[in-house]
This record gives C-alpha cells, structure tokens and sequence, in this order.
C-alpha cells in the first residue's frame, strides 16, 4: 500500500482540511470512553453519505482497515482502532433530514446526538423513546451501533425496537438500503442484524425511526433505602405486582455521595440505596399506581418515599441520575463501569457478590443502573496512577461479569462487547454459536477490515474450540 497516494486520494474526496495525520489529531482519537486505546493511522471526517462511500470503497481496495465512530462515548473499546488504519468520523452527517408526524417517523444522519433529536421533536409533543444517560453527548449513530437503551427502556424498548430502516455503507463500499420508513419490511431482517453489530457489518448513514407521543401524564418517586438488598427486592415485587414503571432506577450509597457533592440534589447521605420510578400515561390511572408503588415499597422495607411535586423536581432529580458518572469524579480520578444483566430477581444477589468482589480486591466499586430490567452498571474506582491498578481493576471486572453468567444473566445491556469484553464471550456462547457469528462476519466483511478486533473472540481461537 501506497501510504501518500491514499492520503492523497482521501484529501481530494472529503476535502485536506478533514484528513487528519499529526501526532496531536492521531493521539485525540486513540481512545473512546473506556480503559482501551489504538493508534489509528489517519483520521477522515467526511461530510455526506457520498463521501463515506467512496472513503470506505478507497480503504477497501487498498486493505486499510477503518473504525467508525461519533462522539466517542463508548463504553467498551468499539470506537478505538485495535489495527491502525482509518478512523471514519461521521460527527459532520448531523442533520435531521425530516420529521414526519403523521407517520410518526423521522429521517436523520447518525452524528446527530441523541438529545438534540429529543429536542426538534418536544414542540411536536413527541419523543424518540431510546434515551441513554449519555444522550446529551452520544449520537444516533452510535445508539444503533452498540442497540443502546436508558432509563425508559423498561417499558418502552431499545434502540432496536424504534428503528424501523437505514441506509448503510457496507465494507466492500456498497451503498444499501435496509427496511424502511414502513413497519415489517418483507425479505431478512437486515435491520435487526445490523443493529447492534457495532459498526463490524457496515458504516449507518441515514437512519429511519419511530417517534411517538409524549405522555400525557408523568409521576416521579424517590423510594429510600437502609439496605440494598431491600432496594433490590422492591425491584422485583413492583414488577410482580404487574406494573411496568417508565423508569426504574438504583443508585446505592457511593454513588449517591458523589452524586450530592457535585449536584447539590437534597439527596441524603445516610442511606444504603434509593430507587428513581416513574410512571407515565393517561392522568385518571398515575395517582392510584403511585398510590400502590408507594405502598410496595414501604411493604419492602423503605424508609421514605417521596413524590417529586413539580416539573423542576422531576428534572432535579434525573439531573442526578444522569450526572452520576461523571459525578464519580468526586471520589476517585477514574473508574471502568460495567455493563452486565442478570434477572431481576438475582438482583439482591448479584449486588451481594459484586459487592464481595469489591472487598476481596480492595477496590471501591459504586452501583447505579436500570434496575428494572437488572442491568448492573458497577462502577470500579481507582487512581490510575497506582502501580499495577489497571491489571487488579480488569481482574475484578472480569470476575463480576461471571457473576452476571453464572446467575442466568449476560455480559452486556447496552454498552456493547468492543475490546473489553472479548474473552467474556465464551461465557455465554459456545464454540458454534462464535463460529456461525464469524460466518455472518465473514459475509459481510471477507477481509475483516470494518472495526476488526471487536466483539468476536479470534477465528482461529474459536476454530480450535472443542465443539
């Protein structure tokens, strides 16, 4: 390969203001969210669908590897380049190209992030349900990427159940349509596949979803807790009691220390846990279901459990939960969240083990998640200037995310396999459930050039597998 003639050729297709290759450009883009890093090779930032064709097609005919990536807020390593090569930002494709309320779709390009969308649609009185804890910073592009979810996945879905078609790049350079602005496209479902695939089967350029309306009332609880595994236990009995929340939310004591000293939220600092529920819907029913969460709660063990009385509380206390992350700050320089599900009732056990693990390697580990669908996000602390910390720290995680499997649970929600969960997979997947995903890899991407290095533990690891 001809290292200048492909610069060259890059340049004239997106423009040399858009090509990128100083050490300080490169070193901006070897890392995402999580502990992983890559050095890419160049970085192109193209300005339509056109020009990720053609970039795409370039970097196939000469063997180049390319990542994509939006915003950078992955969680897992799917947006660092594990072989060098391209790394194709699509943060310019940012338009919302149509909103089509009678149909309830909209039509937008993926570096749209995730709020901005939520914000064409308000003046409508519609959302898009999906709305990831990151949405202020996450694009379109990437929720589809990695099928992301949010507090509001519990009773209204993933990503995955509110796209209905994409237009996509595929690895050969390819232009395609998959589904559609209508429901139930005939023929494979395409959509289903790609949706999720983190960015290993094509680059999304365009992206049909469905929007719907926005409730016509919203209810806000704060259930308090003396201990986590009555937290967790409520978890399950509001559920029995067949109610499905908008939102169902846990943060245990760390979390909720951080999240105070950053927020100033009123969030009392003696408390082992507290749930966040929302229910949303018809005005004539909230009332009696907050009457009915209220008494589960109380049934289970909370000490208090408080309504949010106004808008600007309600936004008060999401503005917590939201923040938590970043809040963590406040206690320790860096941290790895996880990102595992177990069922809801082995919640009060698997906080009880992750808990132990945090124990038994001396690390502070702080929990806040969507409780209702038991997705844990363990957020191990550490300083990462303390020798040998990175190892100690990727152990534990390691180990936590055998807890989500040995308890009928899996090792990702929401934030995807990437780099960091490789050697999990085995956990879940056998040798030939990992031989038929190399097979669809393998029909998409021969030469294994889009986003390589992810999700799939080795061909030839998988290949050697006792069947």
């Amino acid at each position: 390969m001809n290292v200048e003639q492909v610069l060259e050729s890059l340049r004239e297709i997106v423009g040399p203001a858009h090509v990128l290759t100083s050490p300080e450009d490169l070193y901006l883009y070897e890392y995402d969210a999580s502990l992983d890093r890559g050095r890419p090779h160049a970085v192109v930032l193209p300005g339509s669908a056109e020009e990720v064709e053609a970039v795409v097609r370039l970097a196939h005919e000469h063997g180049v590897p390319v990542t994509p990536r939006g915003a950078g807020t992955n969680l897992s390593g799917g947006s660092v380049p594990a072989r060098g090569g391209l790394v194709l930002v699509l943060n310019r494709l940012n338009r919302i190209l149509e909103v089509d309320i009678p149909n309830r779709t909209a039509l937008v390009e993926p570096g749209v992030f995730n709020l901005t969308l939520q914000k064409a649609l308000a003046p409508y009185g519609y959302l898009f349900a999906p709305d990831p804890a990151s949405q202020k910073v996450s694009t379109l592009g990437g929720n589809v990427g990695e099928n992301s979810g949010g507090p509001h996945c519990l009773k209204y879905g993933v990503t995955l159940n509110h796209v209905l078609g994409m237009e996509v790049v595929l690895p050969d350079g390819e232009r395609v349509w998959v589904g559609g602005a209508a429901p139930d496209a005939p023929g494979y479902d395409l959509t289903g596949l790609l949706v999720g695939s983190e960015g290993t089967l094509g680059i999304v350029t365009k992206i049909f979803v469905r929007i719907m309306p926005q409730p016509e009332g919203v209810r806000t609880l704060l259930a308090l807790f003396d201990s986590l595994t009555d937290a967790g236990r409520t978890v399950s009995a509001i559920i029995a009691a067949g109610i499905i929340p908008a939102t169902l939310e846990m943060m245990d004591h760390t979390v909720i220390e951080a999240v105070e000293r950053a927020t100033h939220a009123g969030l009392p600092l003696d408390v082992a846990a507290l749930l966040i529920i929302e229910v949303d819907g018809l005005e004539d029913e909230l009332d009696e279901q907050v009457r009915e969460i209220q008494a589960i709660c109380q049934r289970e063990g909370a000490r208090e459990v408080r309504v949010a009385r106004s808008q600007a509380e309600r936004d008060h206390l999401w503005a917590s939960r939201r923040g938590a992350f970043g809040a963590l700050g406040q206690l320790m320089p860096s941290y790895l969240v996880l990102d595992g599900t177990v069922p809801r009732t082995r919640l009060p056990e698997a906080l009880e083990r992750v808990a132990e693990v945090g124990r038994r390697y001396g690390l502070p580990i702080g929990d806040v998640f969507h409780a209702g669908d038991g997705n844990l996000h363990p957020l191990i602390l550490f300083d990462p200037t303390e020798p040998g910390i990175l190892e100690k720290v990727r152990a534990a995680g390691a180990e936590i995310l055998e807890i989500c499997a040995d308890l009928g649970g899996t090792i990702t929600g929401e934030h995807g396999i990437g780099l960091e969960k490789i050697s999990a997979m085995p956990l879940i997947f056998g040798p030939a459930d990992l031989r038929a995903m190399w097979a669809v890899k393998r029909a998409f991407d021969p030469q294994d050039l889009m986003n390589p290095g992810k999700v799939l533990p080795p061909l030839e690891a998988v290949a050697e597998a006792t069947p």
